[in-house]
């Protein structure tokens, strides 16, 4: 077994305009671009510090645009075989969206959802991964936080230890309307949490945060290039702060960093 399997090894944004959402990510998150070879599609990828390629981006298909789809963020978990994954996803109540597909000379994907309707993809590469190739998390410009809000947490943490190994980790008590946030992990190294969402919360779906070096700077940037903060910057266990937005396509985003120094101070 794969020491990548069953993490959380590529995140991929399907928009409605991907040169507008191509500049809105370099100037927010630093990332840089280049195109990819795809078939039958435009592909970019986004490259953190030293070119490294973290993130994907591509049209919103039309199908999906035809069927109400809004643009957003898909995560991608490594399975050992696709067709398996996803009918085991099937026997446990969840519904495929997207059947196994192959992408020449990358992999072979699919498109699943829980049985709470959160949508993520499973991922086996052409090529095998080295143990421990998954994305390093804590770096600036990776995705270092996978986040579910659930319409039942229990029942939505039973699905996936059961598709893919996921471990709870600790569970933070946080109060209000959220009340449990249930720390997982996958491997034995925590990569996320969940929780039951409250009723005027909509969902449910996956939330990814990328890594900055300054939540308040990062937000100015969110700002200046015509996003909308909906939380944040709040503080969060551990010492990091995070922030919830949308992008100017209305795909939902999250950052989480350090606070450098606080907004009107000197």
């Amino acid at each position: 077994m794969s020491a990548s399997e069953g993490q959380f090894v590529w995140h991929e944004l399907m928009t409605t305009d991907a040169a507008a959402a191509k500049a809105f990510y370099g100037a927010v998150v630093g990332w840089g671009a280049q195109a990819a070879p795809a078939p039958n599609t435009a592909y970019t990828l986004f490259t953190a510090a030293g070119g490294t390629p973290v993130a994907g981006l591509m049209d919103l298909p039309e199908a999906a645009r035809r069927a109400g789809a809004p643009p957003h963020w898909i995560g991608h978990v490594a399975v050992a075989e696709v067709d398996a994954a996803a009918e085991r996803a099937r026997r446990l109540g969840g519904t495929v969206h997207l059947p196994p597909t192959d992408i020449p000379e990358v992999g072979r994907f699919t498109v699943v959802a829980d049985p709470q309707g959160a949508t993520i993809a499973l991922f086996r590469p052409s090529r095998a991964w080295p143990d421990g190739a998954a994305p390093e998390q804590a770096m600036p410009g990776r995705v270092g936080w996978h986040e579910l809000a659930a319409t039942d947490r229990e029942a939505a943490f039973a699905f996936y230890s059961a598709l893919f190994g996921w471990q709870k980790a600790e569970a933070i008590e946080v109060g209000g309307p959220v009340g449990t946030y249930q720390l997982f992990a996958a491997g034995g190294r925590v990569v996320g949490g969940l929780f039951t969402r409250p009723a005027a919360m909509p969902g449910p779906f996956w939330l990814y945060y990328v890594n900055t070096a300054d939540i308040d700077a990062a937000a100015g940037r969110v700002r200046e290039g015509g996003g909308q903060i909906l939380f944040g910057p709040v503080q969060v266990p551990g010492g990091d702060w995070i922030l919830q937005y949308t992008d100017p396509q209305g795909a939902v985003a999250a950052l989480v960093g350090k606070r450098g120094q606080p907004p009107g101070t000197a």
